[in-house]
């Protein structure tokens, strides 16, 4: 553990005492409280260390969190995405000597880690747990993915344990889906080492120094506070970095075979992108973006906060881009919701590459009476090939439609003020529904119907 490690844990671990004797500890980072939705208030502390091709990391992870429900917590749940795919037969993330509560079991495909609290944890009371981490990036042998290794590239999208999201549905283990995303968290501080070889570089969500390590290798820490999740990639980029006019640093870290004219081409999309969205939404919270570029990924973009893998197509990184607002800043239940976040950002993308989508509901025919804007995945796995036409296409020009209807002035003053008031909050459908309610003296009950936006 380096000089800077020891510090960090020595900070937690104060905070954790304090806590405890207390009874309870004030939210981290000032995000405000949502009772409705526990454990939050969570900042995860994480030490790895990389072999030589950065493709597998080992360490520690430790995790503070306060019960802001109502109702005492007597178990946690880890999300372990990464296992997804190997699932228990050959579990890509493990996790070992488990401190501050007690395992109780692998469930949804070894994707989720039941943990027993040693007490129930009241309302306000504060816990802290802490673990070994393994995470080794499954090899990929066709086409690079999320997380995954391939060729001299791994990407660890979704990789890192996270608390499991209880609501007023209790908890969230949704399954794991390939057809777009599963994933809910609230906002939460993340502090990462990642102790690499120095020919290894690892772009990463947040903000990163670097210090040298021993003999060869370097100490990447990356700080993020106020986010929902925690990505990294590792391998011999070549690197292209620019300031946007707004003031955010954006690094383009491309794969070989990527042209350095196309990287650079993504750096100012990038750049322009994050700017225009700012202007819609509200600034960028963030100071640095990270952008991979991967030929290989078998999607055409991924999005997590302030890092996004993508191919070489602009519109693609317009699209990702604005999920650092429609999901990152205002968050949802991605597999329940998915809309929340894929329309709007696919709405944001239209408008900043000059689409008004006019007409575009001409063009919308469904395939089935059950078919709805706000279906959830389970619903999507069973109808794959309906996903992207509904979700993408329909649900952006849905609100091009309600954009039309309730005007565009009015339109805009909705979506800043919805970022706004959801700001590191969760969004849900009758949430959007009375915002929009609000924003004219319309009747909108004809337009939710006729845009089967249902809840």
């Amino acid at each position: 553990m380096g000089r800077s490690a020891r510090l960090l844990a020595s900070v937690l671990a104060c905070f954790a005492l304090v806590a405890s004797m207390t009874g309870s500890a004030p939210p981290v980072g000032g995000r405000r409280a949502e009772p409705s939705r526990t454990p939050a208030s969570a900042a995860y502390a994480v030490e790895l260390t990389g072999d030589s091709s950065g493709g597998r990391w080992s360490g520690h992870e430790q995790v503070s969190f306060t019960n802001v429900s109502v109702d005492p917590l007597h178990e946690l749940y880890l999300r372990l995405w990464g296992n997804a795919h190997g699932g228990c037969s050959e579990p890509a993330v493990t996790v070992t000597r488990l401190v501050g509560a007690t395992a109780d079991g692998l469930r949804v495909g070894c994707t989720a880690l039941r943990i027993a609290l040693p007490a129930p944890l009241g309302p306000g009371e504060h816990h802290t747990i802490g673990f070994d981490l393994t995470v080794r990036a499954p090899e990929l042998v066709h086409h690079a993915g999320r997380f995954g290794r391939h060729g001299a590239y791994s990407h660890f999208g979704n990789a890192l344990p996270v608390l499991a999201v209880r609501d007023t549905a209790g908890w969230h283990l949704d399954p794991f889906t390939d057809t777009g995303e599963s994933f809910y968290t609230l906002a939460a501080d993340f502090t990462v080492a990642l102790d690499h070889p120095a020919a290894v570089a690892v772009p990463a969500t947040g903000n990163t120094t670097h210090a040298p390590g021993s003999a060869g290798r370097t100490v990447t820490t990356a700080t993020a506070r106020e986010v929902r999740d925690f990505a990294w990639s590792a391998g011999p980029f070549d690197t292209f970095s620019r300031v946007s006019p707004g003031g955010v640093t954006i690094n383009v870290h491309s794969v070989a075979g990527i042209a350095a004219a196309d990287a650079r081409a993504m750096l100012s999309t990038a750049g322009s992108a994050m700017d225009t969205h700012a202007r819609a939404y509200g600034a960028y919270p963030y100071t640095e973006l990270d952008v991979v570029l991967d030929g290989d990924l078998w999607f055409s973009g991924m999005e997590y906060p302030g890092f996004v893998l993508a191919r070489v197509k602009a519109s693609a990184l317009v699209h990702e881009i604005a999920h650092q607002w429609w999901y990152g800043i205002v968050g949802d239940d991605q597999y329940h919701q998915p809309w929340l976040d894929e329309s709007f950002a696919e709405y944001a993308t239209d408008l900043a590459l000059g689409r008004d989508g006019a007409d575009c509901w001409t063009a919308v025919a469904w395939s089935a009476p059950q078919e709805r804007i706000t279906n959830g995945m389970a619903y999507w796995d069973e109808h794959p090939s309906r996903y992207e036409d509904v979700i993408y296409g329909y649900g952006a020009c849905a609100l091009h439609d309600l954009r039309r209807t309730i005007g565009a002035d009015a339109m805009t003053r909705l979506l800043r003020g919805y970022v706004r008031t959801h700001r590191y909050g969760v969004s849900t459908t009758p949430a959007f529904k009375a915002a929009a309610r609000a924003a004219t003296a319309k009747d909108l009950t004809p337009f939710w119907a006729a845009h089967r936006i249902d809840g």
